[in-house]
């Protein structure tokens, strides 16, 4: 069983420098019938002007995921890391007890498109900690890509919480298929892209609830990247 939920739906904030859609329940943007799924509860489709972005922030107990789809996004973070992420650079911040950052584009002409995800934590009050890891486009067009999974396997991000989170990239007619395990449910969000999916069309910024326990069949209609967020049911 699938729930399609298309980007226009999305909750939107913007300002002269961040044009930001919320997949779930964010600021200002608030919608009860979508607080989130699972242990996923944020999906922020963020673009940021060129020299803009997020001034020095807090965070705590929070599993945070950026992952860069265009541009660059420069990090800077309480316990002195300091770092600029690109397209196909995944980076995982355990806020845990807490922990303060900032984020910008470092561009001075180009805009920085990128997805902040925030996922609940297995755990809470654990030591803050960070870690980025690239993953390119070749690695993810031959099979689902394990970018986040909660002890690091196949190269993944180790990260404090219960999501596997994947990503491929499709080619057009090309197929990706998955199974979800009976205690599992998932999420699919298309980055870019197109693809077909039980005959629905699925364009950038939609995103699918799959019911746990089912499998299904991706189809590219032109080249498409897309996220899968395998949760506990």
């Amino acid at each position: 069983m699938l729930q399609i939920r298309k980007a226009a739906e999305r909750g939107r904030f913007k300002n002269n420098w961040l044009d930001s859609q919320h997949s779930f329940s964010f600021g200002e943007y608030y919608d009860p019938k979508h607080m989130g799924i699972s242990v996923l509860r944020v999906i922020n489709d963020d673009r940021v002007t060129a020299g803009a972005g997020f001034p020095t922030h807090p965070h705590n107990n929070m599993e945070i995921v950026s992952y860069v789809l265009e541009g660059e996004l420069a990090h800077r973070d309480s316990m002195g890391n300091g770092s600029v992420i690109r397209k196909g650079d995944v980076q995982r911040m355990s806020a845990g007890t807490g922990v303060t950052h900032s984020e910008y584009n470092p561009s001075a002409t180009e805009g920085t498109h990128f997805l902040q995800i925030w996922l609940l934590p297995t755990q809470r009050n654990v030591q803050p900690s960070y870690a980025q890891a690239y993953f390119s486009d070749a690695d993810k067009a031959s099979a689902w890509r394990l970018l986040v999974s909660p002890t690091g396997v196949e190269g993944s991000l180790a990260t404090n919480t219960e999501a596997l989170l994947c990503a491929t990239v499709l080619a057009n007619a090309g197929e990706r298929s998955y199974s979800l395990a009976a205690n599992r449910l998932g999420y699919l969000f298309i980055a870019s892209g197109s693809v077909e999916l039980e005959g629905e069309t699925l364009t950038a910024g939609d995103g699918v609830t799959v019911s746990a326990g089912s499998e299904f069949k991706l189809i590219g209609k032109e080249t498409a990247e897309v996220l899968l967020f395998d949760l506990p049911a």
